[in-house]
């Protein structure tokens, strides 16, 4: 196999919908865009100004929110343009390429942060006294940094075995971004292997972030349990509930598209918009709604700017 291509452009054809509902679909996706940007740097702005959330959880809501804020940029502004204009559907063959990388980048980093957060969380509510010492500001950046790092090469990886193949064919690809799966199908060589490599690099390594939560948060209800006060079970199970709600939102669709026999174009697509448009803006509302330290933090931010403002 070489690296040359016949296929110099490709062409994105979006999400499945009727011409008429161009104009409202990118009203929509253009104010859940915003929104998710502006949630995530304020999640960011907050954690950096206040020293009450200095501390090892929102150190890694830092990175979560950073990895959103990027995640929904590689895909969104794309599709916008495919709404809006025939010739924003076509994407260079390197410039697809570097989608396809960006956005398993920082969609397995993402993976592997919620993994980290969860052990994060079962050290804080197992091991209370010991929390701070086993979890310190060296161990964090060693634990994030290696998220970023497996995630890059996890990335690399997939990029590599995708864009070696040979495409002189058809260039249309039935989706909004550039993804393995529907950029495969368009290959004028025999993908198997490949596809056998999109499942074990993605869709076990993706089990089995899973399955790690899942045992995390099966010992941290165990520990909940023997909390003696109700209150102290309460405050436990809400500090969980956050983590618990993300990261479903963002692991179903991805086992759905990735480790399911078989792919259908439109379902692929249509399921895609939950863990691309919908889960980047769902961590900023979920963890500043359900966190009260989060809202008070907001609360202080916005007295003293209307108190700047004042002089």
């Amino acid at each position: 196999m070489t690296n040359v291509s016949l296929v110099t452009t490709f062409i994105l054809m979006g999400i499945p919908h009727a011409p008429a509902l161009d104009t409202p679909l990118f009203g929509i996706f253009l104010v859940i865009y915003v929104l998710t940007v502006v949630g995530n740097l304020l999640i960011l702005l907050v954690i950096s100004v206040d020293s009450h959330l200095h501390t090892p959880m929102y150190y890694f809501l830092t990175n979560l929110s950073f990895i959103d804020m990027w995640f929904s940029t590689v895909t969104v502004p794309k599709m916008l343009m495919t709404l809006v204009s025939p010739g924003g559907k076509a994407i260079s063959f390197h410039s697809c390429m570097a989608q396809l990388y960006a956005f398993h980048f920082l969609g397995s980093t993402e993976c592997f942060l919620y993994t980290v957060m969860s052990y994060d969380r079962y050290l804080a509510i197992s091991y209370p006294l010991r929390y701070t010492s086993m979890m310190s500001g060296r161990r964090c950046a060693l634990l994030a940094t290696t998220t970023w790092l497996t995630g890059s090469v996890h990335s690399a990886f997939q990029t590599m075995l995708t864009f070696r193949l040979p495409y002189c064919g058809s260039n249309q690809i039935q989706h909004y971004f550039c993804d393995a799966p529907p950029i495969l199908k368009l290959a004028c060589a025999d993908t198997s292997a490949n596809e056998i490599v999109v499942f074990v690099n993605i869709g076990v390594v993706t089990s089995g972030c899973f399955f790690l939560i899942v045992l995390s948060y099966v010992s941290i209800i165990c520990s909940i349990l023997k909390i003696r006060t109700s209150e102290g079970r309460h405050r436990a199970f809400q500090t969980c509930a956050s983590h618990c709600v993300v990261v479903l939102c963002f692991f179903g669709p991805g086992a759905f598209i990735y480790l399911r026999p078989g792919s259908k174009d439109a379902v692929d697509g249509v399921v895609a918009v939950f863990y691309t448009v919908l889960t980047p803006l769902l961590n900023p509302v979920v963890y500043t709604l359900r966190n009260k330290e989060v809202k008070k933090a907001l609360l202080k931010v916005k007295n003293e700017s209307v108190f700047l403002r004042s002089k």
